[in-house]
């Protein structure tokens, strides 16, 4: 693996135009340039436990559904009929066939235009060619991604190493299984959500929980690895909550990886691992959800308590940082001020926010440049 080159993220620079943030039509665009070229989180395969096992899902802007089928392959499509475009299914559920509500037009688990009624025979009938519209989907350990670009690179291309530093970290992670989501909504735009998320110079001044429950501050990094960004700490000896050191080799440490644009997989020491999932709803609202994961699905009061401090604590503190920075970037008296650049890259760096920026004005052409 190549490694990552850095220096555009670590030269002086400012924070973006507020424009991008505020502007209506612009996050119509980012649906179409960023958010459906670009690997998102769908659901996890254990929500997929049988033949006919279906969960539905929005991504940027269009409904899907990922569906498992006889031979125990996972497939995803736009959740619409071929017919005259009705919704086919809504939520989670299992069913032997996909039926459209609509005219009972029936596919197959694969896809394929099983039965149409009263159309066999009739001119330009031709069922055979007629199939939905599969969806991109990868399997990282038991995590499915979708990408609504049919020529995507590959997520090993996209996040290069992230596979292998997942498992090396936790090499339990194809036995974790959901045990509780929570929704929150952020009142903000969804690159403040995500650069919020991805610096902690903030830390210690916001997230005193955190900070002195979870992690050590001051062994604090956060490295740019192709479109991830990568978190590291050392866990605080003030741990408020218990670790079992027998089940990982890095159960004392903390790591997170974010994966561009709205989704990142957090081990809290313990290990405790978590996810965080963006789902943008318009240019100020961003409604995202916390998973929590155990061992074979299995309940942990630990995972509980910490997913309940984490609420109360950092997720809360953030939102409050989150809705305030959103109000400010509309102030006729902001100006972009310059990020704090580490070349370290440590605690105290904004360099992440310039990797945001930098694979934002990418993706977005000469739109915001």
């Amino acid at each position: 693996m190549e490694a990552t080159d850095c220096s555009p993220y670590i030269r002086p620079q400012r924070s973006m135009e507020p424009s991008v943030y505020l502007d209506a039509d612009l996050f119509g665009l980012e649906q179409r340039r960023v958010l459906s070229s670009t690997w998102q989180y769908g659901c996890h395969a254990s929500d997929l436990d049988g033949p006919g096992s279906y969960v539905t899902f929005e991504i940027a802007g269009e409904s899907l559904f990922a569906v498992r089928d006889p031979e125990g392959t996972i497939r995803t499509f736009y959740n619409v009929c071929m017919h005259r475009g009705h919704r086919l299914l809504d939520g989670a559920g299992v069913r032997p066939k996909l039926v459209c509500p609509y005219h009972l037009w029936t596919y197959r688990l694969d896809g394929r235009l099983d039965h149409a009624p009263h159309a066999q025979g009739r001119p330009g009938f031709d069922p055979g060619g007629i199939c939905l519209t599969e969806v991109l989907t990868e399997d990282l350990w038991g995590f499915l991604f979708v990408n609504l670009d049919g020529d995507a690179r590959p997520m090993e291309v996209t996040y290069p190493g992230v596979r292998e530093a997942l498992y090396e970290f936790l090499p339990s992670i194809e036995r974790m299984r959901p045990l509780e989501r929570r929704w929150f909504t952020a009142e903000s735009n969804w690159k403040v959500a995500v650069e919020n998320y991805n610096e902690c110079y903030h830390c210690r001044s916001a997230h005193p929980s955190f900070s002195k429950g979870v992690v050590l501050p001051e062994t604090y990094t956060i490295r740019p690895v192709g479109q991830s960004l990568q978190h590291r700490a050392e866990s605080s000896p003030d741990q408020y909550y218990e670790i079992d050191y027998q089940a990982s080799p890095h159960a004392a440490d903390y790591r997170s990886f974010y994966l561009w644009p709205l989704f990142s997989f957090q081990v809290y020491p313990g290990p405790v691992l978590n996810t965080f999932c963006w789902r943008p709803a318009s240019v100020d609202r961003t409604p995202f959800f916390r998973e929590w994961f155990s061992l074979d699905g299995e309940d942990s009061p630990t995972v509980r308590r910490v997913a309940d401090e984490d609420a109360r604590t950092t997720v809360a503190e953030d939102l409050a940082l989150m809705r305030s920075v959103q109000g400010g970037l509309s102030s006729r008296g902001y100006r972009p001020g310059p990020l704090v650049i580490d070349p370290d890259m440590g605690l105290n760096s904004e360099h992440t926010v310039a990797a945001i920026k930098a694979w934002y004005q990418e993706a977005m052409g000469p739109a915001v440049q």
